[in-house]
């Protein structure tokens, strides 16, 4: 079941029992929007909206490890002092990354395996987010770190790439997004998605 709710993460995270959760499939602020204003599409796109001027605090990775079993965080090179250090470290290459937009991702994962690339295209036409994901690279990741039945949680929800990719492989999924517009871009998309899955 993919459930998502227009809710601040943290307030959501504090109801949570210790480890409800298998695993956390997160994408939080970078805090990158002033630095890249003005730079390339995205970046005017973000610096429309406040959302990415700051990381999330001590607070929120607490929360997070305490609520998951498990978990993958992406941009974690922005906060890799916040999180503990471990062994597994996920690299998205982006194949072929436009002028001005970085090549590839860094994830933080919880897991004790050697490293690991997935080489996914990225996408830059028909956003909903500026930092839109691949449906396919949630799947590949969902493929490689997720078991059967796991519960997934998603604190920043964005454009509901990873809402797809639960409903496509049959995960339940929790996310959050705090902010309306993206919301409600994320609940149309997957509804379409549904809609088009039903037809065929």
């Amino acid at each position: 079941m993919i459930n998502l709710y227009n809710e601040d993460c943290m307030v959501a995270m504090a109801g949570f029992a210790d480890n409800q959760f298998d695993l956390a499939i997160v994408d939080p602020p970078f805090g990158i929007s002033n630095r890249m204003k003005g730079t390339n599409p995205i970046g005017k796109l973000m610096s429309a909206k406040n959302w990415n001027d700051n990381i999330p605090d001590k607070k929120y990775f607490i929360e997070l490890l305490r609520v998951s079993k498990n978990q993958i965080i992406f941009g974690a090179n922005y906060y890799a002092n916040l999180l503990p250090n471990e062994r597994d470290w996920l690299v998205w290459d982006k194949k072929k990354a436009e002028i001005n937009y970085a090549m590839h991702e860094l994830c933080w994962t919880s897991f004790n395996k050697v490293p690991k690339i997935i080489r996914v295209s990225a996408e830059y036409k028909d956003r909903y987010h500026p930092c839109q994901k691949p449906v396919r690279l949630y799947e590949e990741i969902l493929v490689r770190y997720a078991k059967e039945k796991d519960r997934i949680l998603d604190t920043h929800l964005g454009s509901g790439s990873i809402a797809i990719a639960c409903h496509n492989l049959g995960y339940d999924l929790t996310g959050y997004e705090i902010d309306t517009e993206y919301y409600e871009a994320a609940i149309k998309r997957l509804k379409q998605h549904q809609a088009q899955i039903r037809m065929f």
